[in-house]
């Protein structure tokens, strides 16, 4: 590894060797299917292949939700997709999602199927087809794209940024790590700004755009994204906590949180989610228990 300050960029950038550190393995400069592998199919017209990251909680908390508002249809199946094992680039995931990254939504309700990937496509598909979670009217419909697309455009900073340097990377780069714990704190800040004087981010109803931003920045302050609300003062952002608390202690949320998941108390582990049921009996303690 060399030092900092050694390294000079070659005319030509070629791929000799994996960069190093957490999901180095799955990392390739270009794209498609490296093996064939069929996606499974549930008995829901609504298909989710996914993984709990920050983007993958978004997709089933929006689920939950609708089905604690009363959408049935909006019952589904949720496949685990193992990313570090390159569950993404089986060809079934590649028809899907070109991009191979999760999550990806199949409605197989409408003709043809329809596909949708990348998280806020999927968000807002949901929010229009069921009528929820999003402003009728034009100004706060606006509003709430305003937020979700803002998620869209800065959690990178925080999580391929901050997170990747601060936990992940194979080397602690200082350069790195403050030049994005400066960006996230700013984001931080950027966030409490508008929760000072709004319940939500799209005003006084909660929306997709909360259900966008909060895995990524509310589960930060509480210090459960890269564990590092001491490093950040995440404390110091009040009406970020205030707003992160209130979302935690929704039911919908506590249950999207744990779907997809395969890390953390066992108790807090659905690998697949087929019914609602699962949430009882199928967690990992559960399965644990009855081997």
């Amino acid at each position: 590894m060399q030092k900092l300050g050694e390294y000079q960029p070659p005319e030509i950038w070629s791929w000799e060797s994996e960069s190093g550190g957490a999901w180095a393995n799955i990392n390739r400069p270009i794209a498609g299917a490296t093996h064939e592998k069929a996606l499974p199919v549930g008995k829901h017209p609504l298909q989710l292949y996914s993984l709990a990251t920050p983007n993958g909680v978004k997709v089933t908390v929006m689920l939950e939700e609708l089905l604690q508002a009363g959408v049935a249809e909006a019952e589904y199946d949720a496949h685990l997709i193992k990313i570090g094992d390159g569950d993404q680039f089986g060809s079934g995931f590649v028809d899907l999602n070109p991009n191979s990254k999760i999550p990806v939504l199949l409605d197989r309700s409408t003709e043809p199927d329809t596909r949708i990937f990348e998280s806020g496509s999927i968000l807002l598909y949901l929010a229009d087809r069921f009528s929820k979670f999003i402003p009728s009217a034009p100004a706060g419909r606006v509003e709430c794209l305003n937020w979700l697309f803002w998620q869209m455009g800065s959690a990178p900073y925080l999580g391929g940024g901050f997170g990747h340097f601060y936990k992940y990377a194979p080397v602690k780069i200082e350069y790195c790590i403050d030049r994005f714990a400066m960006e996230t704190k700013r984001q931080l800040d950027v966030l409490d700004r508008r929760l000072a004087d709004n319940a939500f981010l799209a005003g006084e109803e909660y929306s997709i755009a909360d259900i966008a931003v909060w895995p990524w920045y509310g589960q930060l302050v509480l210090n459960v994204v890269y564990e590092a609300s001491e490093f950040l003062q995440t404390d110091d952002y009040t009406h970020v906590n205030r707003w992160a608390e209130s979302i935690a202690s929704r039911p919908a949320v506590q249950r999207g949180r744990i779907v997809n998941k395969t890390s953390g108390p066992l108790h807090e582990q659905l690998h697949e989610r087929h019914d609602a049921s699962d949430f009882e009996l199928r967690t990992q303690d559960k399965l644990a228990s009855s081997d």
